[in-house]
């Protein structure tokens, strides 16, 4: 058995099929003593609806797909090399397009007799959003057998015409980092006081010359108070993460527990059949058991006849061998 042929065939099917296909699958290969076989196809795993909703996009939309992967390549070469004028012109794309493409995946969902509520729609563009920022997540994607949105939220941050890519410090060294990144600002602030300093200076000359002590005190204060900020914000940034992270985990394992649901039912379904059949054979064995009852007893009464004719035939030879022999 070729499995990914197999595989090719039931990834195209919907999901409420592909359960069923697969199983009566690992079948044939069991009765053909194909172990290998059995074992892989019985490893592939039902997709969401959101992620077969994807993959009938990969697949119908083959040219659209293609430009959506080189798109992702772009991305992650941008992110990977911080080169900023390539991701402001790949990012500008990104939103726009995913949201086109989601609703694409869902008329097509549509036109295969499967609706799409909002919260799956939100899952197709989550996993797009894989698609682009993970490679193997695009790879999958390309081949049509993704079976769940990514496990966790993956995307590109948007970036400003006026950023510059920098590595974040983290948070134990935020001050540090925070007075780095102030430099320039503060040699910028510096100058600017000068210049006047000089002007006013030339205008006024009796007034004393302003003291630098307290601008460098609060210039110290303004970058302990642009630490702490920092630090926030990066605490405030895990936090998300940490909850993005449990609705994700919640909604896998909804999505599990739903599965599980489903092939229960069609396990419980497939039984009780089996039950109603077990039974009527049962119902016929047992009819045709009282007709073969009644069969013995009729051929048992005619043994018995048929005995009883016999010995009185034997008798009559008997009664009329005795005269013969006086």
């Amino acid at each position: 058995m070729d499995v990914e042929e197999v595989a090719e065939e039931l990834y195209g099917l919907r999901p409420a099929e592909f359960v069923a296909a697969r199983d009566t699958y690992v079948a044939r290969a069991r009765a053909a003593k194909d172990a290998r076989a059995a074992k892989a196809v019985a490893g592939l795993r039902r997709p969401s609806l959101a992620a077969w909703a994807a993959n009938r996009l990969a697949r119908q939309r083959q040219q659209e797909a293609q430009q959506f992967l080189a798109l992702g390549e772009t991305l992650r070469e941008a992110h990977r090399t911080l080169d900023a004028e390539q991701l402001r012109a790949a990012s500008g794309q990104r939103q726009q397009l995913i949201a086109a493409l989601a609703r694409t995946a869902a008329a097509l969902a549509g036109e295969a007799g499967l609706a799409v509520s909002d919260t799956v729609l939100h899952e197709i563009e989550q996993t797009l959003h894989g698609v682009l920022a993970d490679r193997d997540v695009a790879e999958q994607w390309s081949r049509g057998r993704l079976v769940k949105a990514p496990e966790a939220v993956v995307g590109f941050p948007a970036v400003a015409p006026e950023a510059v890519p920098a590595r974040r410090a983290p948070a134990a060294g935020a001050a540090e980092a925070a007075a780095t990144t102030a430099t320039a600002e503060t040699a910028a602030t510096t100058a600017t006081a000068e210049t006047a300093e000089g002007e006013e200076a030339a205008g006024a000359a009796e007034r004393p010359a302003p003291k630098k002590k307290p601008a460098r005190g609060e210039e110290a204060r303004r970058l302990r108070e642009l630490a702490r900020a920092r630090t926030a914000v990066e605490e405030a940034d895990g936090e998300v993460g940490r909850r993005e992270r449990e609705l994700v985990e919640a909604r896998d394992a909804r999505q599990t527990a739903a599965e599980a649901a489903e092939e229960a039912a069609e396990l419980v379904g497939r039984l009780e059949r089996e039950l109603h059949d077990g039974r009527k054979a049962r119902q016929e064995a047992r009819a045709a058991a009282t007709t073969a009852g009644k069969a013995v007893t009729t051929a048992e009464h005619a043994l018995r006849e048929a005995r009883r004719a016999a010995a009185q035939a034997a008798g009559a030879v008997q009664d009329l061998e005795r005269p013969s022999r006086g």
